[in-house]
């Protein structure tokens, strides 16, 4: 497997950890729900969209330079 390959699952299965951790703790302070392997499975399932977004939107290498494209410097004064 590339470098390139694992460094993306490595950091796909960190955001969905981080994720579902972060979804359980406002689970708890929020409601009083206690905590099932239902609710660690919904936890998941919301977490999930956000870290593929993060990581192959977001973390892209050129994602900033496309989303924020700068002006040439022959326009400058």
């Amino acid at each position: 497997m590339s470098n390139k390959k694992l460094r993306l699952i490595e950091f796909f299965a960190v955001g969905i950890l981080l994720g579902i951790i972060e979804d359980l703790i406002a689970i708890l302070f929020a409601t009083d729900a206690s905590i099932t392997f239902s609710v660690v499975w919904i936890a998941f399932l919301v977490a999930l969209p956000f870290a593929i977004f993060s990581e192959l939107i977001v973390d892209h290498p050129r994602f900033w330079e496309l989303f924020f494209k700068r002006e040439s410097n022959d326009n400058r004064i």
